[in-house]
């Protein structure tokens, strides 16, 4: 006791500036664990804080802003997003599915492996920027809550720092750190026997609790939560079984080089085309029509029409076109290239009183209406395109699913209610998988190799995706969710202001005095905790930067072997579990899980502690004090 209150003087007292870092951490930990703020916004008011009180200048607090790190993330986003659009994601939830079938445990199992193995060769930020899609697929069609499945994904994906020493940067600080103090560096694979250690007692953990964060609701969420309706659901309610065709236009026929107004197909026959079936290269695709779409010869039609069998028939003879089969999985196999959505219409709407054909709804907007409810029912008419629309009238639009997402934007008239499952499934860039996997292999080699930074890799792989149309403009910018970057740089700073305002001096000096008399292991267990401790407020490779050289240099100077304390480092510096906010694994995950900062504290202390004795037993085997 009298040595701490020798030093507190010298640390605390004459250097308040320390006393006013540790608050302003109390008070954003407080502030996290009551959610009453969000993550984000707390993160701004720390740089706020720090900045006024006079810790760090202001280009030192909004560093992060400009850290090739969250350049990273951003761009780690942006590649997830292009593997969601060219159906890549959806392709591995289906794999998963298909061998995990409903069992939670073997889809946590499934996941975790998956996770863990990319991980190993590449970030893991961008591992779970890729794998939180497939997450939420799996969730939607198994109906297992997605908290389930979101924290064993951030744990595996952490626990994926210890496959290799590429695998994340603290192991990389561990390493230069050796290098600095004259040791030998780890080799590639010298962590991996421990790490598999912990990632095989980590999913074990994970099953084990995997309904601790659940209420009693949430655990049978098939029951307390609305199933959303498909497509083939839209058809059975509006009653258009029966009314939908395909035709071919054979050679001769009067629709060649017609367009579709010019044909008055509505007005003269009752004829709705809803798409045409064309060949491009050597696939056929669906595409979408308006008015002014021009036929051609051995075009296969899609038509919507309430005629008898008898009419139908007069009307193929007439134009000269060719009955195909149209099976009832039509719709189901096409979901990919055509969907449907209802879109409600405003009391204000400008288009009450208005027919189809005066609002010219489908060259306007590049969707067919194929179905009106009112009345709690679908209306009923030989010609639905003469029926004036009614003040809340809800319209059945068909078409490609880009333009039924821009619908959303036409707020004046209308309003595009829940889209249907279908559309969780849709991959808008799906000719473009194998450009994507390309894209993506690319950027794991450049970092695996080091050929280019991280960032770079990254860049260049963002840069190819958008080249390869894997992704747009509008959907790369939308995909990169700001909240976690600002959480990231906001809670950045404080690594620099423990640093400059003495507190790391204290926590080696309170150290150097107390762990001499202790044998190897409490010193061991001691350097795990220090991690964890400090691993609550900043980030891991802060952590790691700040911790390596202590724990080097208190084991030679206690005549140990340096190598057991320098793994303990990269070990307890990827077992950051217990909050969101030291890592950006973790913040990526609490958006789309929904977590609160409790549950991680929940989850994270017994995993902590578990980890711990995994390292203190595992690692002295592999590396002797």
């Amino acid at each position: 006791m009298s040595s701490i209150i020798a030093i507190l003087p010298n640390y605390v007292i004459e250097n308040h500036p320390l006393i006013i870092v540790c608050i302003l951490l109390l008070i954003a930990i407080v502030l996290f664990s009551f959610s009453k703020l969000r993550m984000d916004i707390i993160a701004l008011l720390t740089i706020m804080a720090i900045t006024i009180t006079g810790i760090l200048t202001p280009s030192e607090a909004l560093a992060g802003f400009s850290d090739p790190n969250i350049v990273l993330i951003a761009l780690l986003f942006i590649i997830g997003e292009s593997l969601v659009r060219t159906g890549i994601s959806y392709k591995m939830s289906e794999y998963i599915l298909k061998i995990a079938g409903k069992n939670d445990i073997r889809i946590i199992i499934y996941i975790m492996l998956g996770v863990a193995l990319l991980g190993s060769i590449m970030s893991s930020t961008g591992v779970v920027a890729i794998f939180i899609p497939v997450a939420i697929s799996i969730a939607n069609h198994t109906g297992i809550h997605i908290k389930k499945l979101m924290m064993p994904l951030c744990i595996a994906a952490l626990i994926s720092g210890m496959m290799t020493l590429v695998a994340t940067a603290p192991n990389l600080v561990v390493n230069s750190e050796l290098d600095r103090s004259g040791l030998t560096e780890f080799k590639f694979f010298s962590i991996t026997p421990i790490g598999l250690c912990v990632l095989v007692v980590g999913i074990i953990y994970c099953i084990l609790t995997r309904n601790w964060l659940l209420t009693a609701e949430q655990l049978t969420p098939t029951n307390s939560q609305p199933k959303r309706r498909k497509i083939t659901d839209l058809i059975r309610d509006y009653k258009l079984i029966g009314r939908a065709h395909r035709a071919q236009i054979l050679a001769g026929s009067p629709f060649v080089g017609r367009t579709i107004d010019g044909l008055h197909l509505r007005s003269d026959h009752g004829v709705n085309v809803i798409g045409i079936e064309r060949w491009r290269k050597f696939h056929k695709v669906l595409i979408p029509v308006n008015g002014s779409t021009e036929f051609r010869e051995n075009d296969i039609l899609l038509l919507d029409m309430s005629h008898s069998e008898a009419d139908y028939r007069t009307f193929l003879t007439t134009n000269n076109l060719e009955p195909k089969i149209l099976r009832g999985e039509y719709f189901s196999e096409k979901v990919k290239e055509v969907g449907m959505a209802e879109v409600a219409l405003l009391p204000e709407s400008t288009l009450c009183g208005k027919t189809l054909n005066e609002i010219d709804f489908r060259s306007k907007y590049f969707l067919t209406v194929i179905g009106i409810w009112r009345n709690h029912a679908p209306v009923e008419t030989n010609n639905l395109f003469q029926e004036r629309l009614e003040m809340s009238d809800t319209l059945l639009v068909c078409g490609n699913w880009g333009s039924i997402q821009k619908l959303q934007t036409r707020t004046n008239d209308f309003v595009v209610l829940d889209f249907p499952s279908d559309i969780d499934d849709v991959a808008p860039a799906g000719s473009q998988a194998y450009a994507a996997l390309i894209n993506l292999a690319i950027m794991i080699i450049l970092m695996v190799t080091g050929i280019v930074p991280n960032v770079v890799a990254a860049l260049i792989a963002c840069l190819l995706m958008g080249a390869t149309r894997c992704i747009d403009m509008n959907s790369a910018y939308k995909s990169i969710h700001w909240p976690s970057l600002i959480l990231i740089i906001g809670m950045m700073p404080f690594a620099l202001a423990l640093s400059k305002t003495g507190g790391i001096s204290l926590i080696s000096d309170w150290l150097e005095i107390h762990l001499k008399s202790y044998g190897p292991y409490i010193v061991l267990t001691f350097i795990f905790l220090l991690c964890s401790t400090v691993g609550l407020f900043i980030s891991n490779t802060a952590t790691a930067i700040l911790i390596a050289p202590i724990a080097i240099d208190l084991a030679i100077k206690f005549g140990y072997s340096p190598y057991p304390f320098a793994m303990t480092v990269a070990i307890a510096t990827s077992a950051s579990f217990i909050t969101p906010v030291s890592s950006p694994v973790k913040t990526m995950v609490v958006a789309p899980g929904g977590y609160s900062f409790g549950d991680f504290v929940k989850i994270g202390v017994p995993l902590t502690f578990v980890v711990m004795a995994v390292d203190i037993a595992i690692v002295p085997v592999f590396f002797p004090f």
